[in-house]
């Protein structure tokens, strides 16, 4: 059996108090993206894993498909299966690709072995494996409270638009991004101009916390971010924690010859 994670992005992504349990509480609203992994699990004598295509740091069975496999083999009668994983996400990019990866395989193992698990108990699950990887369950535009496992749907749709996504490919690590920064005041997002797409509302009011010391430490971030706002970008901001810059924009952009050495995507949503 074979699925497709999908990435997404943040748009705006806001800090808020250290809780009890070491985590921060966040806002933001993530808004799923049609660039994809690819994930197989088959039968086997023994439960394997194998990855390819972009590098991931770490042991494989460190990885969140390895333990989303772990998680449900405590609680359920489940056999030994072989897990490939062709990685096309790039690790540290802000796009959620390894907590799409574990929550797909989650809905997977249900699927695979006919569990019967409801999207409740999954997304449960979910938020064992890390605080992104609720969204996935659903993988339904949401705004994102709590530590990332509290969410509620909206009703946004960019269907039409182009997104254009640029990784100088630097990895950034979540505990590193997380030092740069200092917690605000909690606030109340305008719901109808999210959904509504008056950009200008937010340009002003869905931003990054991290996009400022970002671009701040990185150059090469810097840079990618100027040349995507003088194409002419509705919405620009950095992607969660990491290195992944993008703008919307009414018409594809021309990007030809503008940034050498950076993975590049443009997807019509």
């Amino acid at each position: 059996m074979i699925s497709f994670p999908n990435c997404k992005i943040n748009i705006g992504l806001n800090i808020f108090k250290k809780r009890d349990d070491g985590f921060h509480e966040i806002q933001s609203i993530f808004y799923p993206v049609p660039i994809r992994d690819a994930l197989e699990i088959s039968n086997s004598k023994e439960t394997t894993i194998s990855i390819y295509g972009a590098e991931i740091p770490g042991d494989p069975t460190s990885n969140l498909i390895y333990k989303a496999w772990e998680l449900m083999a405590e609680e359920h009668h489940i056999g030994p299966i072989t897990i490939s994983l062709l990685k096309k996400i790039p690790s540290g990019g802000g796009l959620g690709g390894g907590s799409a990866d574990g929550s797909f395989m989650l809905n997977l193992l249900n699927g695979f072995f006919h569990l019967g698990l409801s999207m409740e108990k999954l997304e449960g699950y979910a938020a064992k494996l890390g605080s992104d990887c609720p969204f996935f369950i659903n993988n339904k535009p949401a705004i994102v409270t709590g530590r990332g496992e509290y969410l509620r749907t909206l009703n946004l749709d960019l269907s039409g638009y182009h997104l254009l996504l640029v990784n100088p490919k630097i990895h950034i690590s979540t505990k590193d991004a997380f030092q740069s920064i200092t917690p605000r005041s909690k606030f109340e997002l305008d719901i109808n101009a999210i959904e509504n797409l008056n950009f200008n509302y937010w340009k002003n009011y869905l931003t990054n916390d991290f996009e400022e010391p970002m671009l701040r430490k990185y150059p090469q971030i810097e840079f990618i971010e100027r040349q995507i706002k003088d194409l002419g970008a509705l919405y620009t901001s950095l992607s969660g924690t990491g290195s992944t810059y993008y703008g919307i924009f009414r018409d594809a952009p021309n990007t030809e010859n503008l940034f050498p050495n950076c993975d590049v995507w443009k997807v019509k949503l």
